[in-house]
C-alpha cells in the first residue's frame, strides 16, 4: 500500500494519486515500472495501482511506498536489464558492431533454402523427364541440395571405362512370355523372371536378362521392366534422426514390384581402391561393386559424385528393397544393372531402404549409410581373392554360373550366390535403422 504524495515536479496534476480515490488515503500496488532520483538524492518511482489503467501511473517517493517485496522485483529487473546491455556493449566493442547484439531471424534463411530445394527439385524432374516425378523436402533443418552432386539417368563411364552397348543378338519372338524357346532368357539359360504384370518372380541372386534394342518384341513385351524405368513417384526429404537424406515412396508399392536402379560412375578396380581411402577418411563411400561372378571384380559404380534417387536411399536390418543383377543391351557379366524391387507392400509415405550388407533374406552382401546417402563400406564376397578389399562397397555378386557372350551356348544357372565375406579392418559405424533385428552397427 502506498499513500499519495507530491509529483516529482512539485506538481499535483499528472504526479498525484487518481483523482477518483481523493478521499481515500491509500492505495495498492501493482507493479514498479520506472524509477528515478532527483536532484536531492530522493528515489522515486513510477507506480502502476490496482484498478487503474496505465495512464494513471503516477511518481511516488519510496517513503511513501510500503511494498518493498514489489520494489525488490523491480530491481531485480531492472540489474538484468543493465547487465544484458553490458554484456551487448561489450561484444559489440569485441565484434567491432554498432547497435546492440539482436537474435538472428532464421525465417529469411529458411525460405531462401525452400527456394534452392524447389529449384533442385525442378532440375531434377526436367532431367528424368517423363519417368515418375520427384519431390523434395527438409522439416528438419536448414540444409540445402547436396554440393558436388551430378544427378544422372545411366551408366557413366569412367577414365579408362568403355560400357559396352551394342548387343550381339536379339529374339525374333512375337510373344517372349509365352515363348518356348529362342526367347532371351532361354537363350541366356535361365527362366523368365517376371510376372504378366511385370513382377519379378525369381529369387535374389538370379540373373535377370531382359529383351534387347535388338529384339523384334518391342516395347510392350513382359520382358522390359527395368528399361522401361521407375514407376513410382518419390520424394528425397530429410530424416529427422541424424541419418541424413532420405527417400520415401509417395504411393502403394506392391511385393515384387520394380522400385527403381542405382546408377552412378563405373570407374575400374584401382580408381576404386584410391577414391575408397579418400572416402575412409570422410566416413563414407559410395562404391558398389559389380561382382556378380566369381572371378576378380574389375568395375565399381560410384554414386558418390554422379547418381541418381538411389543415392540417397538408407540402410536398414529390415529393408523393403531388395537388389537384383540385370542385364539389357549387353552380355558382359562385368556389367549389370543395379535394380531394386519390392521385397514386401510398402505404404505410401514409407522410407524406402535395403541391407548394405544383404544379410537378411536374400543372403546377398551388400553396403552402410550415414550422412546423406548410403555410405557403403565395400567388401570383396569373392572366394577366390588372395587378400580381402579394404574399405570397399559390398554389393550383390554374380551368379558364378552366369552365360558368357555366346548365347547359342548357354549354361544353366545354379541360382545360388557366394555370401562369403572379407571386410577391412574400419571403424564400426553406429546403425540408426530403429528396426527391430537392427544389428547396432553398419559395418
Amino acid at each position: 500500500m502506498a499513500t499519495s504524495g507530491k509529483g516529482l515536479n512539485g506538481g499535483t496534476a499528472a504526479g498525484t494519486m487518481p483523482a477518483e480515490s481523493e478521499d481515500d488515503d491509500s492505495y495498492e500496488v501493482e507493479d514498479i515500472v520506472d524509477c528515478c532520483k532527483d536532484s536531492d538524492g530522493t528515489e522515486w518511482y513510477m507506480v502502476k495501482w490496482v484498478g487503474y489503467s496505465s495512464s494513471e501511473n503516477t511518481w511516488e517517493p519510496r517513503q511513501n511506498l510500503k511494498c518493498p517485496a514489489i520494489i525488490k522485483r523491480y530491481q531485480c529487473r531492472r540489474s538484468k536489464k543493465r547487465r544484458r546491455q553490458e554484456i551487448n556493449q561489450t561484444l559489440s566493442k569485441k565484434m567491432k558492431v554498432e547497435g546492440p547484439i539482436v537474435p538472428i531471424d532464421l525465417t529469411c534463411q529458411a525460405k531462401r533454402v525452400k527456394r534452392h530445394l524447389l529449384k533442385w527439385q525442378n532440375d531434377l524432374n526436367e532431367i528424368i523427364g517423363n519417368v515418375a516425378p520427384i519431390t523434395v523436402e527438409n522439416k528438419v533443418d536448414l540444409e540445402g541440395p547436396p554440393k558436388n552432386f551430378t544427378y544422372i539417368t545411366d551408366y557413366k563411364a569412367g577414365p579408362g571405362v568403355f560400357i559396352p552397348n551394342d548387343p550381339i543378338v536379339g529374339c525374333e519372338c512375337d510373344n517372349c512370355y509365352s515363348a518356348d524357346d529362342g526367347c532371351c532368357t532361354h537363350n541366356s539359360g535361365t527362366a523368365m523372371a517376371y510376372t504378366l504384370k511385370g513382377k519379378i518372380k525369381v529369387q535374389p541372386g538370379t540373373p535377370v536378362y531382359e529383351c534387347n534394342k535388338l529384339c523384334k518384341c518391342g516395347m510392350r513385351c513382359k520382358n522390359r521392366v527395368v528399361q522401361k524405368g521407375r514407376k513410382v513417384p518419390l520424394s528425397i526429404f530429410k530424416t529427422d534422426n541424424g541419418r541424413g537424406w532420405g527417400v520415401k515412396c509417395l504411393k502403394d508399392i506392391k511385393k515384387n514390384c520394380f522400385v527403381m536402379e542405382y546408377v552412378g560412375e563405373v570407374i575400374g578396380n584401382e580408381e576404386a581402391e584410391r577414391r575408397g581411402q579418400e572416402y575412409d577418411c570422410n566416413g563414407r563411400t559410395y562404391l558398389f561393386d559389380l561382382d556378380y561372378n566369381e572371378s576378380d571384380c574389375p568395375y565399381v559404380v560410384d554414386a558418390g559424385k554422379y547418381g541418381n534417387v538411389a543415392h540417397f536411399v538408407n540402410h536398414s536390418c529390415d529393408p523393403n528393397l531388395v537388389v537384383y543383377g540385370v542385364w539389357i543391351d549387353t552380355l558382359d557379366v562385368r556389367f549389370p544393372r543395379i535394380a531394386l524391387f519390392a521385397c514386401r507392400d510398402i505404404s505410401a509415405g514409407e522410407e524406402l531402404t535395403f541391407d548394405y550388407q544383404m544379410t537378411g533374406a536374400t543372403g546377398i552382401p551388400q553396403a552402410t549409410s550415414k550422412g546423406n546417402s548410403p555410405e557403403k563400406n565395400r567388401n570383396s564376397p569373392e572366394k577366390n581373392r588372395d587378400t580381402p578389399e579394404k574399405n570397399r562397397d559390398v554389393t550383390p555378386e554374380m551368379n558364378s554360373n552366369t552365360p558368357e557372350m555366346n548365347r547359342n551356348t548357354p549354361e544353366k544357372n545354379t541360382n545360388t550366390l557366394s555370401t562369403e565375406n572379407s571386410i577391412g579392418k574400419l571403424e564400426p559405424i553406429p546403425c540408426r535403422c530403429g528396426a527391430d533385428n537392427c544389428q547396432g552397427f553398419l559395418y
